[in-house]
């Protein structure tokens, strides 16, 4: 079931390129709907090598079906390449991924509550301070402190930045876990912790639906536009 549901995914995304409204699909100007060629079965085995793990069942068919990357959700899916005999995934934010830890199960929970309430209840407020300088220095120290623990690289082991929204959001795709082949939204720089992506039925958002159903509202979008 998993290749039948990419079955002429590729035509579909290769039409809506063709379409006179596919600009007026949001994040066209970014993937510009470049379609990446699939990988072969050796390219992949070669990813699957070096990144010491199996990637999630619907992304590798994606890979082997539609293309290695471009057209997506918000401003298109990363693509993975190979660059001076190395793969990578490439994009605003793909560098925050650690590639040698992707067969570390993803954690289940986000930092410590208490050590999180403590940072807030330590952030500095303006009318603390007499003079601005001063403010903007404890502001600093404080983001400072803040970034060292939302921030902090075990809290993203087994995931890679899959897609961004833009002003530093990002979309993350988990590969091992318990989460594996789920898609969580990084808000981090907004304040807002790391979370799974849900369904209309609460459920977390798998890889094909994410892609899926990016592509039909792509689709409406550019046909209502016409």
């Amino acid at each position: 079931m998993t290749d039948q549901q990419w079955a002429g995914i590729r035509q579909r995304v290769e039409a809506l390129k063709a379409s006179p409204a596919s600009n007026d699909v949001f994040g066209a100007w970014g993937h510009r709907w470049v379609l990446e060629q699939p990988l072969s079965h050796a390219e992949l085995a070669e990813l699957e090598a070096q990144v010491k793990v199996t990637l999630p069942e619907e992304f590798r068919a994606f890979l082997l079906l539609v293309g290695a990357g471009g057209p997506g959700p918000a401003h298109g899916m990363f693509p993975v390449r190979r660059v001076q005999g190395r793969w990578r995934w490439e994009g605003d934010g793909a560098d925050m991924a650690d590639l040698s830890r992707l067969a570390e199960p993803f954690p289940e929970q986000g930092p410590n509550p208490e050590i999180v309430d403590a940072l807030l209840a330590e952030r500095p407020e303006e009318e603390d301070f007499d003079e601005i300088e001063d403010f903007d220095d404890a502001i600093e120290a404080w983001d400072e402190r803040w970034d060292a623990v939302m921030f902090a690289p075990d809290r993203t082991v087994g995931a890679v930045v899959i897609s961004h929204l833009g002003c530093a959001q990002r979309e993350w795709l988990i590969i091992s876990g318990s989460h594996r082949g789920t898609i969580w939204a990084d808000c981090r720089v907004d304040d807002v912790d790391l979370a799974p992506l849900l369904g209309h039925d609460g459920k977390p958002v798998t890889f094909a639906q994410w892609y899926l159903g990016w592509l039909r509202q792509a689709e409406r979008t550019a046909l209502e536009a016409i």
